[in-house]
């Protein structure tokens, strides 16, 4: 008996939302006694399997082959279904990423695994079994899930739990696993493989996010914002209205139909509130909202809130701020 954990990992380096559930991992093996089983699946990951022994990893499982260089659905999750027959784990935690999520569900499928899907709390029952909350509703109720066999998966969203400092001098065994793949797994072929990053923070590990709504009024209204979130170092992101009308890519969007976000600060300017960007967003630790409407939907969320201009706020803002750092 185990607890497994899925690694993602991008460039070589471990996703920090991999750390964050290795952490917890680490934390939910002290009570139960039972050993931190990592599992890695790429190309030349030789580098992550020894990060996830310094986040907590008493072994690592690796599948480590040209087949598994960039992400296909059923070659991970053939791997991923071999790391479980050699695990045996109690229970299973994986990172919400973008294909992982995939794969783990169809694991979870094939192996008739439960599942609790965008996790954002994890503890145990008297019994040692997870308990795994998740936001329902469109995040306006927390449940939590109870399992009733074994294994038990949950995949964790991004920032639920704090980020751990890697410990370099830990030790631990790391195993390369045999995959066999046939069927769809041999089947599958990657044409081509672009990439969306524009050297921009990205919304989903930023614990800062500087958001734009339909009161931007177009691309250029990004601007000030922009320049808000460089100065924080955080990310931009938007809500869909903004997305949909072609002012900003889509991998800045927030909300049920995009990315959901936990930053420690989250600053919405031009947004209304609709109750899909809410859904995405409602879990940031502090909210300030921005807009004209002193009605809009948004300040009741908002911890802060300013009835004003987003073009005069934004700017008077960044002044402010620069002064107080000595920018």
């Amino acid at each position: 008996m185990s607890i497994l954990v899925y690694v993602d990992h991008f460039q070589g380096k471990t996703k920090p939302v991999s750390g964050e559930i290795m952490g917890k991992a680490r934390e939910l093996a002290g009570k139960t006694g039972l050993p931190v089983v990592a599992f890695v699946v790429g190309q030349n990951v030789g580098g992550v399997a020894a990060e996830a022994i310094a986040y907590g990893a008493d072994k690592v499982l690796v599948a480590d082959a040209a087949s598994f260089s960039q992400f296909r659905t059923h070659a991970y999750v053939a791997a991923f279904k071999a790391a479980i027959a050699t695990a045996k784990p109690h229970i299973i935690l994986v990172p919400t990423s973008a294909g992982v999520r995939d794969a783990a569900a169809l694991a979870a499928c094939e192996l008739n695994i439960g599942l609790a899907a965008d996790c954002q709390g994890l503890a145990l029952d008297a019994n040692g079994n997870l308990l795994a909350e998740r936001p329902v509703f469109s995040g306006n109720m927390l449940t939590t899930i109870v399992f009733a066999a074994q294994p038990q998966m949950a995949t964790v969203r991004p920032r639920s739990f704090p980020l751990p400092a890697a410990d370099k001098s830990r030790t631990g065994e790391i195993v390369l696993l045999a995959v066999a793949l046939d069927g769809l797994a041999s089947a599958e072929e990657v044409l081509e493989f672009e990439t969306t990053e524009t050297g921009e923070v990205s919304v989903e590990n930023a614990g800062i996010i500087v958001s734009g709504g339909r009161g931007v009024k177009g691309p250029e209204g990004f601007a000030p914002l922009r320049e808000l979130a460089r100065l924080l170092g955080g990310a931009v992101g938007a809500s869909r209205a903004a997305v949909d009308a072609g002012w900003i890519p889509y991998p800045h969007q927030v909300g049920q139909t995009g990315k959901s976000v936990r930053p420690d600060l989250y600053i919405a300017a031009g947004i209304s509130g609709a109750i899909q960007h809410l859904a995405g967003m409602s879990n940031a630790k502090v909210i300030v909202a921005i807009n004209k409407d002193k009605d809009a939907p948004i300040f009741s969320l908002a911890r802060y809130g300013i009835v004003g201009d987003l073009f005069e706020v934004t700017p008077a803002l960044t002044a402010a701020l620069k002064r107080k750092l000595g920018k």
